[in-house]
């Protein structure tokens, strides 16, 4: 997850305290439950949905990112536990990628972001393998100048072609409001965006290397 530049978010939030609401006549996404899911016919048309959802008790703010991927699941399951791997850095939000280590089911892996340079986010990430389920946790949210920062990645098959995709985020730094409301690039719905698109395009030209071969 990256974020607008801490030296901008207090210009911002002065500017967009009158101009947002009429900006573009773009409105903020209304929080919804964190069960609300996009219908077969909105998922296909638009690739991928967003929803800001509740928050937690401490506040903060929330996300569900729901798309679909052009490859079986088993495929994209190994795509997605693949975290020694080299493809990351293709993302254009991520500046490094490197793999810590694993012990049992928890994976640790330190990731730098183009948008918050000089910061490591260290994640930890449990794999449940039965429920192609990730769980992942910023285990240095201080360091990062979060409150924190977790949730889950959801996988379930859509056919035999198809993967379903459900990202879930709950997080708090200081302009989380600001970055989760902000219409235009830059912002928490231009790069969720961005991230699902990536990994559309990412999985068709590695899907040869994740295909188990008879």
């Amino acid at each position: 997850m990256t974020r607008l530049p801490a030296q901008t978010l207090a210009w911002l939030s002065l500017v967009l305290a009158w101009a947002f609401p009429v900006a573009c006549g773009q409105k903020a996404l209304a929080a919804q439950p964190a069960s609300v899911e996009p219908s077969p016919a909105e998922l296909s048309r638009d690739k991928e949905v967003l929803y800001r959802i509740e928050p937690e008790a401490r506040g903060g703010e929330a996300y569900k990112l729901v798309y679909l991927v052009p490859a079986p699941l088993e495929v994209f399951w190994r795509f997605k536990t693949d975290f020694n791997n080299d493809f990351l850095v293709t993302n254009k939000f991520i500046r490094e990628h490197r793999f810590v280590g694993q012990h049992g089911n928890v994976v640790v892996t330190e990731d730098t972001y183009t948008n918050a340079p000089g910061k490591v986010f260290r994640w930890k990430t449990t794999i449940h393998p039965a429920q192609h389920r990730l769980e992942f946790i910023l285990d240095n949210p201080v360091e990062c100048d979060q409150r924190f920062h977790y949730g889950y990645i959801q996988l379930e098959p859509l056919g035999k072609t198809q993967t379903k995709v459900t990202h879930v985020a709950y997080f708090d730094f200081l302009g989380a409001s600001l970055w989760a409301n902000y219409p235009w690039p830059g912002g928490m719905s231009s790069f969720l965006r961005y991230t699902a698109t990536w990994e559309q395009e990412t999985i068709l030209r590695l899907r040869e290397r994740y295909t188990e071969k008879p």
